[in-house]
């Protein structure tokens, strides 16, 4: 028995240094330079944004994340589509990333009006292909149905749709997912994430060095997590607000690219955008995993899914 408290409290300890490490660690942390732009975007409120390459006539590649995903989630794929010559640009959601906060509940209709105006304050007009990444499939057709005159095509990475939550394997893991998520953001303010975040779950993506270094930053943050985590907390309200804008325009070119095996039940839900559209795209990449899809390995499979929907915009004179 006396062993038996020993070891207990060996481990009690341990877990306090651990914790009391990663707050330090958290409190000393030093920033990284900025890339792209803080645009103010009215109410007191900041939203980061990195837009790269000329404006030409050609539609602007505008990059959505996924759940606890910012700007640096496209590290990788937005200079594949700039080397092109084409203007791309990524951003962070509000609280995540380097954007001040915004008002709650962060559901699908906060995120979409948040764009709306940093897109006008940073004067960035479109037309855009509108590239989602995991829930951001729940914003794109939001984001779309505002905004018929500015799409000109969508792509969907390993995306999730308004329809696959009104399943029951698509309920249960959003309310998996939400739990997780606040975990997440409890472990994230007690320091927990902050020793880690030099390992492969710092970066689970494989993103270039710049942009690894942002996520690794990110995923430490107590502030990052804390709001990535509200998002996550309004799945099943985003998913019916995304279903409630109706049926995206069939005469959008949308491209679906996927990772590894989708289960039976969900695929033809995956798949549906691509199946729906009258210039439609489906690439599935089986090596790839939902994080690495958009790393520096496999993104040249999101890269492909652009240039279709843009080659077919094009053809169809959108």
């Amino acid at each position: 028995m006396r062993l038996i408290l020993k070891i207990l409290a060996a481990v009690i300890l341990a877990l306090l240094a651990y914790i009391a490490i990663g707050g330090v660690m958290v409190a000393t942390a030093g920033g990284l330079p900025m890339r792209g732009d803080l645009i103010d975007i009215g109410g007191g409120r900041r939203m980061h944004i990195v837009c790269e390459g000329p404006k030409t006539a050609a539609p602007t590649i505008l990059f959505e994340a996924g759940a606890f995903g910012f700007s640096a989630d496209w590290g990788a794929a937005q200079p594949k589509v700039v080397a092109q010559g084409l203007h791309a640009c990524a951003y962070d959601r509000a609280g995540l990333g380097l954007s001040d906060p915004g008002p709650e509940p962060r559901d699908a209709n906060a995120v979409v009006s948040d764009l709306e105006k940093l897109l006008k304050a940073a004067h960035e007009d479109g037309p855009f292909i509108v590239v989602g990444h995991s829930m951001a499939g729940l914003y794109l057709p939001l984001f779309a149905a505002r905004n018929p005159d500015k799409i000109a095509g969508l792509v969907f990475v390993d995306a999730a749709t308004p329809d696959m939550s009104e399943t029951p394997s698509g309920r249960q893991f959003a309310e998996a997912f939400r739990k997780a998520s606040r975990l997440a953001a409890f472990g994230a303010r007690l320091g927990l994430f902050t020793p880690l975040k030099g390992t492969w779950l710092g970066d689970k993506y494989g993103l270039p060095p710049e942009a690894s270094a942002e996520k690794r930053r990110a995923f430490a943050s107590p502030e990052h997590n804390r709001w990535a985590s509200a998002e996550v907390d309004t799945w099943m309200a985003s998913a019916a607000e995304a279903k409630a804008a109706g049926p995206l325009d069939p005469k959008w070119p949308v491209a679906v690219i996927t990772a590894g095996k989708h289960r039976a039940d969900l695929s033809g839900l995956t798949y549906a955008p691509a199946r729906a559209s009258r210039a439609g795209y489906s690439e599935n990449v089986p090596l790839a995993t939902h994080q690495t899809l958009v790393g520096l390995a496999y993104s040249d499979a999101v890269v492909r899914g652009i240039d279709h929907v843009r080659d077919a915009a094009a053809k169809s004179g959108s």
